[in-house]
Protein backbone atom coordinates (compact mmCIF):
# COMPACT_ATOMS: atom_id res chain seq x y z
CA UNK A 1 0.00 0.00 0.00
CA UNK A 2 1.11 3.56 -1.12
CA UNK A 3 1.76 5.88 1.94
CA UNK A 4 3.40 8.91 0.24
CA UNK A 5 3.54 10.73 -3.08
CA UNK A 6 6.97 11.26 -5.20
CA UNK A 7 8.28 14.27 -5.60
CA UNK A 8 6.50 14.85 -8.66
CA UNK A 9 3.21 14.46 -7.17
CA UNK A 10 3.59 16.96 -4.42
CA UNK A 11 4.39 19.68 -6.79
CA UNK A 12 1.56 18.41 -9.00
CA UNK A 13 -0.53 18.77 -6.12
CA UNK A 14 0.55 21.57 -4.93
CA UNK A 15 0.44 23.47 -8.15
CA UNK A 16 -3.28 22.38 -8.37
CA UNK A 17 -3.71 24.28 -4.94
CA UNK A 18 -2.59 27.14 -5.65
CA UNK A 19 -4.55 27.39 -9.09
CA UNK A 20 -7.67 27.13 -7.28
CA UNK A 21 -6.90 29.62 -4.10
CA UNK A 22 -4.83 32.15 -6.36
CA UNK A 23 -7.41 35.18 -7.57
CA UNK A 24 -8.45 38.50 -7.36
CA UNK A 25 -8.52 39.19 -3.94
CA UNK A 26 -5.04 37.36 -3.38
CA UNK A 27 -3.39 40.48 -5.41
CA UNK A 28 -5.40 43.47 -4.29
CA UNK A 29 -5.84 42.89 -0.34
CA UNK A 30 -2.00 42.08 0.35
CA UNK A 31 -0.66 45.80 -1.62
CA UNK A 32 -3.64 47.51 0.15
CA UNK A 33 -2.87 46.52 3.49
CA UNK A 34 0.68 46.85 2.30
CA UNK A 35 0.08 51.03 1.98
CA UNK A 36 -2.42 51.45 5.03
CA UNK A 37 -0.10 49.07 7.29
CA UNK A 38 3.33 51.32 6.32
CA UNK A 39 5.98 50.38 9.07
CA UNK A 40 3.58 48.07 10.66
CA UNK A 41 3.46 45.94 8.04
CA UNK A 42 5.27 43.17 9.07
CA UNK A 43 3.00 42.14 12.18
CA UNK A 44 0.05 42.48 9.42
CA UNK A 45 1.68 40.23 7.12
CA UNK A 46 2.22 37.77 9.66
CA UNK A 47 -1.61 37.91 10.54
CA UNK A 48 -2.83 37.82 7.07
CA UNK A 49 -0.83 35.18 6.32
CA UNK A 50 -2.69 32.90 9.11
CA UNK A 51 -5.89 33.54 7.79
CA UNK A 52 -5.16 33.41 4.10
CA UNK A 53 -2.60 31.02 3.96
CA UNK A 54 -2.45 29.21 7.42
CA UNK A 55 -6.12 28.49 7.83
CA UNK A 56 -6.54 26.39 4.33
CA UNK A 57 -3.99 24.23 4.49
CA UNK A 58 -6.20 23.50 8.04
CA UNK A 59 -8.96 23.00 6.18
CA UNK A 60 -8.08 20.77 3.81
CA UNK A 61 -5.86 18.89 6.29
CA UNK A 62 -9.45 18.69 7.98
CA UNK A 63 -11.20 17.48 5.17
CA UNK A 64 -8.84 14.79 4.85
CA UNK A 65 -8.57 13.47 8.26
CA UNK A 66 -12.42 13.40 8.67
CA UNK A 67 -12.66 11.34 5.39
CA UNK A 68 -15.54 14.39 4.22
CA UNK A 69 -15.83 14.24 0.63
CA UNK A 70 -16.64 17.61 0.68
CA UNK A 71 -18.18 20.49 2.22
CA UNK A 72 -21.81 19.15 2.69
CA UNK A 73 -20.49 16.11 4.16
CA UNK A 74 -18.71 18.46 6.94
CA UNK A 75 -21.92 20.03 7.64
CA UNK A 76 -23.85 16.74 7.94
CA UNK A 77 -21.69 16.40 11.01
CA UNK A 78 -23.27 19.40 12.76
CA UNK A 79 -27.27 18.68 10.73
CA UNK A 80 -28.45 18.58 7.72
CA UNK A 81 -30.38 21.35 8.24
CA UNK A 82 -27.04 23.02 9.06
CA UNK A 83 -25.63 21.35 6.16
CA UNK A 84 -27.69 22.91 3.69
CA UNK A 85 -27.58 26.54 5.44
CA UNK A 86 -23.61 26.53 5.43
CA UNK A 87 -23.24 25.11 2.19
CA UNK A 88 -25.53 27.28 0.13
CA UNK A 89 -24.01 30.57 2.44
CA UNK A 90 -20.57 29.51 1.64
CA UNK A 91 -21.16 28.90 -2.11
CA UNK A 92 -23.01 32.01 -2.85
CA UNK A 93 -20.32 34.13 -1.13
CA UNK A 94 -17.53 32.62 -3.15
CA UNK A 95 -19.93 32.76 -6.13
CA UNK A 96 -23.10 35.54 -7.74
CA UNK A 97 -22.45 37.81 -3.96
CA UNK A 98 -19.23 38.78 -3.92
CA UNK A 99 -16.33 36.88 -5.29
CA UNK A 100 -17.24 36.56 -8.81
CA UNK A 101 -18.70 40.06 -9.18
CA UNK A 102 -15.34 40.77 -7.44
CA UNK A 103 -13.17 39.12 -10.71
CA UNK A 104 -14.71 41.46 -13.10
CA UNK A 105 -14.09 44.73 -11.25
CA UNK A 106 -10.65 43.86 -10.26
CA UNK A 107 -10.08 43.21 -14.14
CA UNK A 108 -12.15 46.90 -15.04
CA UNK A 109 -9.76 48.49 -11.99
CA UNK A 110 -6.96 47.36 -13.10
CA UNK A 111 -7.38 47.21 -17.01
CA UNK A 112 -9.87 49.60 -17.86
CA UNK A 113 -10.23 52.74 -15.40
CA UNK A 114 -6.78 54.07 -16.17
CA UNK A 115 -8.12 54.46 -19.74
CA UNK A 116 -11.84 56.35 -19.14
CA UNK A 117 -12.41 59.43 -17.35
CA UNK A 118 -14.65 59.55 -14.55
CA UNK A 119 -17.92 60.39 -16.16
CA UNK A 120 -17.38 57.38 -18.36
CA UNK A 121 -16.78 54.73 -16.14
CA UNK A 122 -20.28 53.78 -15.06
CA UNK A 123 -21.14 53.17 -18.87
CA UNK A 124 -17.59 51.08 -19.28
CA UNK A 125 -18.20 48.79 -16.33
CA UNK A 126 -21.62 47.61 -17.46
CA UNK A 127 -19.75 47.47 -21.08
CA UNK A 128 -17.10 45.45 -19.75
CA UNK A 129 -18.87 43.29 -17.15
CA UNK A 130 -22.02 42.74 -19.96
CA UNK A 131 -18.56 41.06 -22.20
CA UNK A 132 -16.54 39.25 -18.98
CA UNK A 133 -19.67 37.24 -17.95
CA UNK A 134 -20.77 36.62 -21.72
CA UNK A 135 -17.32 34.56 -21.90
CA UNK A 136 -17.97 33.20 -18.73
CA UNK A 137 -21.05 32.11 -20.01
CA UNK A 138 -19.74 30.78 -23.03
CA UNK A 139 -16.76 28.30 -21.55
CA UNK A 140 -19.31 27.55 -18.59
CA UNK A 141 -21.40 25.91 -20.92
CA UNK A 142 -18.85 24.46 -22.98
CA UNK A 143 -16.30 23.25 -20.91
CA UNK A 144 -12.85 23.22 -22.37
CA UNK A 145 -9.28 23.25 -22.48
CA UNK A 146 -9.48 27.13 -22.45
CA UNK A 147 -9.02 27.01 -18.26
CA UNK A 148 -5.63 24.67 -18.86
CA UNK A 149 -4.48 27.14 -21.79
CA UNK A 150 -4.73 30.21 -19.11
CA UNK A 151 -3.25 28.12 -16.56
CA UNK A 152 -0.87 27.20 -18.47
CA UNK A 153 -0.10 30.28 -19.78
CA UNK A 154 -1.58 33.23 -18.50
CA UNK A 155 -0.74 32.34 -14.52
CA UNK A 156 2.74 31.77 -15.49
CA UNK A 157 3.03 35.21 -17.07
CA UNK A 158 1.33 36.97 -14.66
CA UNK A 159 3.99 35.95 -12.23
CA UNK A 160 6.58 36.45 -14.34
CA UNK A 161 5.71 40.44 -14.59
CA UNK A 162 4.96 40.63 -11.12
CA UNK A 163 8.47 39.11 -10.51
CA UNK A 164 9.88 41.84 -12.48
CA UNK A 165 7.53 44.51 -10.87
CA UNK A 166 8.69 43.24 -7.41
CA UNK A 167 12.64 43.22 -8.24
CA UNK A 168 12.13 46.43 -9.71
CA UNK A 169 10.51 47.50 -6.59
CA UNK A 170 13.31 46.13 -4.04
CA UNK A 171 16.54 47.77 -6.64
CA UNK A 172 14.84 51.24 -7.09
CA UNK A 173 12.08 51.78 -4.08
CA UNK A 174 9.75 54.43 -4.18
CA UNK A 175 9.98 55.49 -0.79
CA UNK A 176 10.96 54.44 2.74
CA UNK A 177 8.03 52.15 3.85
CA UNK A 178 9.27 52.51 7.36
CA UNK A 179 9.48 56.31 7.72
CA UNK A 180 5.29 56.10 7.28
CA UNK A 181 2.68 56.10 9.99
CA UNK A 182 0.34 53.36 9.96
CA UNK A 183 -3.89 54.38 9.44
CA UNK A 184 -5.68 54.05 12.66
CA UNK A 185 -6.19 50.23 12.70
CA UNK A 186 -2.83 49.03 12.05
CA UNK A 187 -1.27 51.83 14.34
CA UNK A 188 -2.97 49.92 17.60
CA UNK A 189 -3.53 46.29 16.41
CA UNK A 190 -1.73 45.33 13.06
CA UNK A 191 -1.15 41.56 13.91
CA UNK A 192 -5.22 41.45 14.54
CA UNK A 193 -6.09 43.90 11.45
CA UNK A 194 -4.20 41.97 8.93
CA UNK A 195 -5.68 38.77 10.41
CA UNK A 196 -9.25 40.40 9.96
CA UNK A 197 -7.50 41.40 6.17
CA UNK A 198 -6.88 37.98 5.77
CA UNK A 199 -10.64 37.30 5.44
CA UNK A 200 -11.23 38.87 2.20
CA UNK A 201 -9.43 36.01 0.42
CA UNK A 202 -12.11 33.85 1.10
CA UNK A 203 -9.46 31.19 0.55
CA UNK A 204 -10.67 29.17 3.72
CA UNK A 205 -14.33 29.01 1.92
CA UNK A 206 -12.83 28.37 -1.48
CA UNK A 207 -10.72 25.13 0.22
CA UNK A 208 -13.67 23.87 1.54
CA UNK A 209 -15.81 24.37 -1.14
CA UNK A 210 -12.90 23.00 -3.44
CA UNK A 211 -11.10 20.65 -0.84
CA UNK A 212 -12.88 17.78 -2.49
CA UNK A 213 -11.20 17.93 -5.70
CA UNK A 214 -7.61 17.69 -3.99
CA UNK A 215 -8.61 15.06 -2.18
CA UNK A 216 -9.60 12.62 -4.94
CA UNK A 217 -6.55 14.01 -6.76
CA UNK A 218 -4.58 12.43 -3.78
CA UNK A 219 -6.40 9.75 -3.79
CA UNK A 220 -5.95 9.06 -7.74
CA UNK A 221 -1.98 9.32 -6.84
CA UNK A 222 -2.59 5.99 -4.98
CA UNK A 223 -3.22 7.42 -1.38
CA UNK A 224 -6.41 5.99 0.79
CA UNK A 225 -5.70 6.29 4.53
CA UNK A 226 -7.02 9.43 5.58
CA UNK A 227 -3.44 10.03 7.72
CA UNK A 228 -1.73 9.35 4.41
CA UNK A 229 -3.92 11.66 2.70
CA UNK A 230 -4.21 14.59 5.15
CA UNK A 231 0.22 14.18 5.51
CA UNK A 232 0.09 14.29 1.33
CA UNK A 233 -2.80 17.50 1.21
CA UNK A 234 -0.54 19.58 3.98
CA UNK A 235 3.21 19.07 2.16
CA UNK A 236 1.79 19.88 -1.41
CA UNK A 237 -0.08 22.91 0.62
CA UNK A 238 3.15 24.03 2.51
CA UNK A 239 4.52 24.27 -1.09
CA UNK A 240 1.80 26.14 -2.61
CA UNK A 241 1.67 28.21 0.90
CA UNK A 242 5.19 29.20 0.42
CA UNK A 243 4.70 30.90 -3.16
CA UNK A 244 1.76 32.66 -1.92
CA UNK A 245 3.89 33.96 0.98
CA UNK A 246 6.29 35.24 -0.93
CA UNK A 247 3.95 37.08 -3.07
CA UNK A 248 1.98 38.43 -0.10
CA UNK A 249 5.38 39.55 1.38
CA UNK A 250 6.55 40.68 -2.11
CA UNK A 251 2.76 42.80 -2.25
CA UNK A 252 2.72 43.86 1.18
CA UNK A 253 6.14 45.41 0.71
CA UNK A 254 5.72 46.95 -2.75
CA UNK A 255 2.19 48.46 -1.44
CA UNK A 256 3.47 49.97 1.82
CA UNK A 257 6.78 51.83 -1.15
CA UNK A 258 4.08 53.20 -2.99
CA UNK A 259 1.98 54.96 -0.29
CA UNK A 260 5.46 57.96 -0.29
CA UNK A 261 4.44 58.78 -3.94
CA UNK A 262 0.77 57.98 -4.42
CA UNK A 263 -0.94 58.25 -0.75
CA UNK A 264 -3.78 56.24 -0.03
CA UNK A 265 -5.53 54.81 -2.66
CA UNK A 266 -9.45 53.69 -2.79
CA UNK A 267 -8.76 50.19 -3.19
CA UNK A 268 -5.96 47.37 -3.71
CA UNK A 269 -6.44 47.31 -7.96
CA UNK A 270 -5.75 50.89 -7.62
CA UNK A 271 -2.36 50.27 -5.94
CA UNK A 272 -1.88 47.57 -8.46
CA UNK A 273 -2.29 50.06 -10.96
CA UNK A 274 0.01 52.93 -9.85
CA UNK A 275 3.05 50.61 -9.06
CA UNK A 276 3.02 49.40 -12.95
CA UNK A 277 2.52 52.93 -14.00
CA UNK A 278 5.61 53.95 -11.94
CA UNK A 279 7.84 51.50 -13.17
CA UNK A 280 6.83 50.26 -16.79
CA UNK A 281 4.82 53.77 -17.76
CA UNK A 282 1.45 52.62 -19.81
CA UNK A 283 2.47 49.39 -21.43
CA UNK A 284 3.17 48.27 -17.74
CA UNK A 285 -0.17 49.39 -16.55
CA UNK A 286 -1.76 47.39 -20.18
CA UNK A 287 0.12 44.22 -19.62
CA UNK A 288 -0.69 43.74 -16.11
CA UNK A 289 -4.40 44.86 -16.97
CA UNK A 290 -4.50 42.03 -20.09
CA UNK A 291 -2.97 39.47 -17.42
CA UNK A 292 -5.10 40.19 -14.28
CA UNK A 293 -8.44 40.19 -16.78
CA UNK A 294 -7.94 36.20 -17.79
CA UNK A 295 -6.01 35.26 -14.54
CA UNK A 296 -9.88 37.08 -13.25
CA UNK A 297 -11.64 34.86 -15.86
CA UNK A 298 -10.64 31.66 -15.49
CA UNK A 299 -11.32 32.23 -11.70
CA UNK A 300 -14.92 33.16 -12.64
CA UNK A 301 -15.75 30.83 -14.97
CA UNK A 302 -14.16 27.73 -12.60
CA UNK A 303 -16.54 29.56 -9.56
CA UNK A 304 -19.66 29.61 -11.84
CA UNK A 305 -19.05 25.90 -12.94
CA UNK A 306 -18.90 25.20 -8.64
CA UNK A 307 -21.41 27.26 -8.13
CA UNK A 308 -23.67 25.23 -10.87
CA UNK A 309 -22.90 22.07 -9.89
CA UNK A 310 -23.46 22.68 -6.51
CA UNK A 311 -26.62 23.56 -6.28
CA UNK A 312 -27.90 21.39 -9.31
CA UNK A 313 -26.78 18.62 -6.90
CA UNK A 314 -28.12 20.13 -3.59
CA UNK A 315 -31.76 21.22 -5.59
CA UNK A 316 -31.99 19.10 -8.42
CA UNK A 317 -35.32 19.46 -8.95
CA UNK A 318 -35.33 23.76 -8.93
CA UNK A 319 -33.26 23.74 -12.06
CA UNK A 320 -31.21 22.09 -14.11
CA UNK A 321 -26.95 23.31 -14.01
CA UNK A 322 -27.26 25.66 -16.99
CA UNK A 323 -30.21 27.64 -15.67
CA UNK A 324 -28.00 28.13 -12.79
CA UNK A 325 -24.99 29.03 -15.20
CA UNK A 326 -27.40 31.11 -16.46
CA UNK A 327 -28.99 32.97 -13.24
CA UNK A 328 -25.94 33.10 -11.29
CA UNK A 329 -24.01 35.09 -14.84
CA UNK A 330 -26.74 37.18 -14.72
CA UNK A 331 -27.01 38.25 -11.00
CA UNK A 332 -22.71 38.61 -10.97
CA UNK A 333 -22.72 40.91 -13.64
CA UNK A 334 -25.55 43.37 -11.91
CA UNK A 335 -24.01 43.25 -8.52
CA UNK A 336 -20.47 43.56 -10.14
CA UNK A 337 -21.92 47.36 -11.30
CA UNK A 338 -22.10 48.47 -8.10
CA UNK A 339 -18.36 49.00 -8.03
CA UNK A 340 -14.69 47.37 -6.42
CA UNK A 341 -14.99 48.96 -3.40
CA UNK A 342 -18.69 48.98 -2.69
CA UNK A 343 -18.13 45.18 -3.09
CA UNK A 344 -15.79 45.09 -0.90
CA UNK A 345 -18.05 46.72 1.50
CA UNK A 346 -20.79 45.20 1.53
CA UNK A 347 -18.58 41.97 1.67
CA UNK A 348 -17.35 42.22 5.21
CA UNK A 349 -20.40 41.39 7.03
CA UNK A 350 -21.16 38.03 5.64
CA UNK A 351 -16.96 37.07 5.60
CA UNK A 352 -17.45 38.16 9.60
CA UNK A 353 -19.87 35.45 9.97
CA UNK A 354 -19.31 33.06 7.51
CA UNK A 355 -15.32 33.02 8.42
CA UNK A 356 -15.75 32.02 12.42
CA UNK A 357 -18.34 29.32 11.50
CA UNK A 358 -15.87 27.97 9.31
CA UNK A 359 -13.07 27.37 11.35
CA UNK A 360 -14.56 26.32 13.83
CA UNK A 361 -15.82 23.37 11.38
CA UNK A 362 -12.51 23.16 10.36
CA UNK A 363 -11.37 22.70 14.51
CA UNK A 364 -13.95 20.29 15.15
CA UNK A 365 -13.06 18.06 12.07
CA UNK A 366 -9.67 18.28 13.55
CA UNK A 367 -10.47 17.13 16.80
CA UNK A 368 -13.02 15.09 15.86
CA UNK A 369 -9.25 12.67 14.65
CA UNK A 370 -8.35 13.08 18.42
CA UNK A 371 -11.67 12.18 20.19
CA UNK A 372 -13.57 10.53 18.03
CA UNK A 373 -16.99 11.85 16.36
CA UNK A 374 -19.49 13.30 19.22
CA UNK A 375 -22.18 15.21 17.57
CA UNK A 376 -22.73 17.40 20.94
CA UNK A 377 -19.87 18.97 20.33
CA UNK A 378 -20.44 19.68 17.45
CA UNK A 379 -23.72 21.07 17.71
CA UNK A 380 -22.81 23.30 21.07
CA UNK A 381 -19.33 24.18 19.87
CA UNK A 382 -21.25 25.36 16.46
CA UNK A 383 -24.05 26.90 18.51
CA UNK A 384 -21.16 29.08 20.66
CA UNK A 385 -19.31 30.22 17.17
CA UNK A 386 -22.84 31.32 15.40
CA UNK A 387 -24.34 33.70 18.04
CA UNK A 388 -21.31 35.28 18.65
CA UNK A 389 -20.68 35.29 14.36
CA UNK A 390 -24.25 37.43 13.97
CA UNK A 391 -22.65 39.99 16.22
CA UNK A 392 -19.43 40.23 14.42
CA UNK A 393 -21.60 40.85 11.16
CA UNK A 394 -23.80 43.39 13.10
CA UNK A 395 -20.62 45.34 13.71
CA UNK A 396 -19.09 45.04 10.44
CA UNK A 397 -22.53 46.48 8.85
CA UNK A 398 -22.38 49.02 6.46
CA UNK A 399 -23.34 52.27 8.35
CA UNK A 400 -26.70 52.69 5.69
CA UNK A 401 -27.81 49.36 6.58
CA UNK A 402 -27.46 50.02 10.66
CA UNK A 403 -29.27 53.14 10.95
CA UNK A 404 -32.40 50.89 9.88
CA UNK A 405 -31.69 47.97 11.89
CA UNK A 406 -33.79 48.25 14.81
CA UNK A 407 -31.83 47.84 18.45
CA UNK A 408 -28.50 48.09 16.41
CA UNK A 409 -26.89 50.14 19.15
CA UNK A 410 -28.48 47.72 22.04
CA UNK A 411 -27.22 44.49 19.71
CA UNK A 412 -23.62 46.05 19.10
CA UNK A 413 -23.03 47.45 22.41
CA UNK A 414 -24.06 43.28 23.46
CA UNK A 415 -21.32 42.42 21.34
CA UNK A 416 -18.58 44.17 22.45
CA UNK A 417 -19.16 42.70 25.64
CA UNK A 418 -17.52 39.57 24.45
CA UNK A 419 -13.72 39.19 25.29
CA UNK A 420 -11.76 39.96 22.64
CA UNK A 421 -14.33 41.74 20.37
CA UNK A 422 -12.58 44.77 19.83
CA UNK A 423 -9.66 42.60 17.71
CA UNK A 424 -12.53 40.99 15.64
CA UNK A 425 -12.28 37.72 17.85
CA UNK A 426 -15.10 37.69 19.94
CA UNK A 427 -16.46 34.55 19.06
CA UNK A 428 -13.59 32.66 20.29
CA UNK A 429 -14.72 32.20 23.78
CA UNK A 430 -18.15 31.46 23.56
CA UNK A 431 -16.89 28.75 20.35
CA UNK A 432 -14.45 27.07 23.17
CA UNK A 433 -17.09 26.98 25.85
CA UNK A 434 -19.96 25.46 23.58
CA UNK A 435 -17.09 23.16 22.29
CA UNK A 436 -16.33 22.15 26.05
CA UNK A 437 -19.59 21.89 27.31
CA UNK A 438 -20.83 20.01 24.11
CA UNK A 439 -17.71 17.73 25.05
CA UNK A 440 -18.85 16.75 28.59
CA UNK A 441 -22.33 16.50 27.25
CA UNK A 442 -21.37 13.76 25.22
CA UNK A 443 -19.54 11.88 28.01
CA UNK A 444 -22.30 11.80 30.36
CA UNK A 445 -24.54 10.38 27.62
CA UNK A 446 -22.00 7.58 27.22
CA UNK A 447 -20.77 6.85 30.57
CA UNK A 448 -17.23 7.73 29.84
CA UNK A 449 -14.86 9.81 32.25
CA UNK A 450 -13.29 12.60 30.99
CA UNK A 451 -9.92 11.65 29.44
CA UNK A 452 -7.20 12.11 31.33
Amino acid sequence: MKHRLRKKEYMFVASMLFGLLFGAGNLIFPAAMGQAAAREMLPALVGFCITGVGLPLLAVAAMGLSESEDLFAMGRKVGSGFAYFFTCALYLAIGPLFAIPRTATVSFQVGVVPFVSPEEQSAALLIFSLLFFAVTLYFAFRPSGILTWVGKVLTPLFLFFLGILICAAVLAPMGDATALMPTAAYESHSFFTGLLEGYNTMDVLGVLAYGNILIRSIRLLGLSEPRDISYGTIVSGSLAALLMVVIYAALTYVGAQSRSVYGIDANGGDVLHHIALYYFGSFGSILLGITITFACLKTSIGLITACSTAFAQLFPRACSYHVYVILFCLFSCAVANVGLSRIIGYSLPALYFLYPISMMLIVLCLLEAQIGYRRSVFVCGMIGTGIAAVFDLLRALPPGIREILPAYTALRDLGDMLPFAALGMGWALPATVGTLFGYLLSLRKSGLPPAK
